[in-house]
């Protein structure tokens, strides 16, 4: 699987972790920054994270901020994003499971590097069930992020 990550100066540290623990995982990392503690703004690499996932250039994304909270909101403007804040393992496999995330948020101010590590793991394992009720909802979430109705 390729996978974006992305994060401002509050997760960076947590971000560079998760990269260095999933290095040997087969996946393909991709770092879209920031590349430091100086302060940013977490919207830009929301974005980045984002556009890559929505464009088809990455099949799932990871954004750390201080709380998940701004990239999360920043990323599900993105047509075509949907992303989740997982601060335990249950949001991160039932989020794929049953509604087709595709971008992972995390708080690197609200959680410590092995919950952390157990949530990455299982957001990338999980599989879209494909359930009928499943499917039903997400088409309803999708015509919402299309034309604002259902």
């Amino acid at each position: 699987m390729k996978i974006a990550f992305g994060s401002d100066h509050a997760g960076f540290a947590l971000k560079e972790e998760l990269l260095d623990f999933l290095k040997d995982s087969g996946h393909i990392l991709i770092d879209l920054g920031t590349f430091s503690t100086a302060p940013v703004d977490y919207p830009d690499f929301a974005a980045a994270v984002g556009r890559a996932v929505q464009t088809g250039e990455v099949d799932r994304g990871v954004i750390v901020c201080g709380s998940g909270v701004g990239a999360c909101i920043a990323a599900n403007k993105l047509h075509g994003v949907r992303g989740g804040i997982c601060h335990d393992t249950y949001s991160a496999h039932q989020g794929v499971e049953h509604d087709d995330m595709n971008v992972l948020c995390l708080g690197a101010r609200i959680i410590g590097i092995e919950l952390a590590r157990e949530i990455v793991r299982t957001f990338l394992a999980a599989v879209f069930t494909a359930e009928e009720r499943h499917v039903r909802r997400l088409s309803k979430v999708i015509r919402l992020d299309e034309t604002g109705g259902l």
